[in-house]
This record gives C-alpha cells, sequence and structure tokens, in this order.
C-alpha cells in the first residue's frame, strides 16, 4: 500500500483530515508543516519574513525530498506544489490527493494569514496564490475532493474510498467528489 499524500490550498482540511485518515486507517501521520518547524527550530512565518519565500520553497522541498515513510498519511503545505522535484518524489511515494476548496471558502477560513506561514510572492494576495496554484494542484493530483460544505469524517470517508480504487493502472484519473 502506498502513502497517501493531501495536497490543497491553505486552510483546505490537510492536516485536519489527515491526522483522521491516518487514525482510521492505522497510519503514521506526517505534516510536512510541522516536520519543517521541528527540523529548524522556527515557525513557518518566521521562516518566511526572515529568510523570505524563496528559501522557504528550498527548506520545503528538502523536508519532502527527506520523506522515505511506507503506508503513512503525509499533509503536505500549500505551496509544495511550486517544486516539480517534490511533487514527482511525492508522487512516486504516494496517492496524491487534491481537497479542492473555493476561493471564498478558503478566505473565510484563513483568519489571519500574517500568521499562518503562507508564501505570498511580493504584492500578491489570497486571491492571486489561490488562482496561480490551482492548475498545479490539478495537475498532480490522482483524485480531487470537494471539501466545501462537508465534515471533516465525510471527507475521510470519500479519501478512503478514492484511494481504495485502483486509479493509476487504468490511467484514469477520477473527478471530482
Amino acid at each position: 500500500m502506498k502513502n497517501i499524500v493531501l495536497i490543497g490550498m491553505p486552510g483546505s482540511g490537510k492536516s485536519t483530515a489527515g491526522i483522521l485518515l491516518a487514525k482510521a486507517l492505522g497510519r503514521r501521520f506526517i505534516d510536512t508543516d510541522i516536520q519543517i518547524q521541528e527540523e529548524t527550530g522556527r515557525l513557518l512565518q518566521e521562516i518566511i519574513d526572515q529568510d523570505g519565500p524563496r528559501m522557504f520553497l528550498e527548506i520545503e522541498e528538502r523536508t519532502i525530498l527527506s520523506l522515505h515513510p511506507h503506508r503513512a498519511v503525509i499533509a503536505t503545505g500549500g505551496s509544495v506544489v511550486y517544486s516539480k522535484t517534490a511533487m514527482k518524489h511525492l508522487r512516486n511515494i504516494g496517492t496524491m490527493v487534491y481537497l479542492f476548496i473555493p476561493f471564498d471558502g478558503m478566505a473565510e477560513r484563513l483568519k489571519n494569514i500574517t500568521n499562518r506561514g503562507i508564501v505570498l510572492n511580493a504584492g500578491q494576495g489570497l486571491r492571486e496564490m489561490y488562482d496561480e496554484r490551482i492548475p498545479l494542484y490539478q495537475t498532480y493530483a490522482d483524485c480531487t475532493i470537494d471539501v466545501s460544505g462537508k465534515t471533516t469524517e465525510n471527507v475521510v470517508s470519500r479519501i478512503i474510498k478514492l484511494t481504495r480504487t485502483p486509479m493509476r493502472k487504468s490511467g484514469n484519473k477520477p473527478g471530482k467528489s
């Protein structure tokens, strides 16, 4: 069994769903944002503020490339899709589940973006970041789950169902659910 890798926008529920999914499946849970904080001894926002978005993305990529788990649920940071190398590694070790959230839902969930550790380029707002990342998530996803209006338990059940169905062997990519 491969790992299950959760990708998606900040606020889409990757960490929350990931914990419950790992528990339901009896798997290890890895949150790459927490791993970055543990390895650097700093909060994500501190890294972004002090070293800049580019350095943060380099640290994030190194952290992803250091992962070699077996039968784990991995919740990634929303900016991981900026690294083709990291995404290739994640795809090689797991099934990519994209937790889709509409822009308005994301904006509502992100109360304080100045402390959240969200990678925004100079002059970029949430809308620009959202529009830039959507096609990247779609490119890497093996399956997509629309999380809007769903409970975390419903999302977890959907992930379990979709990841137990063969996806890549036939070349099929299930649509949104």
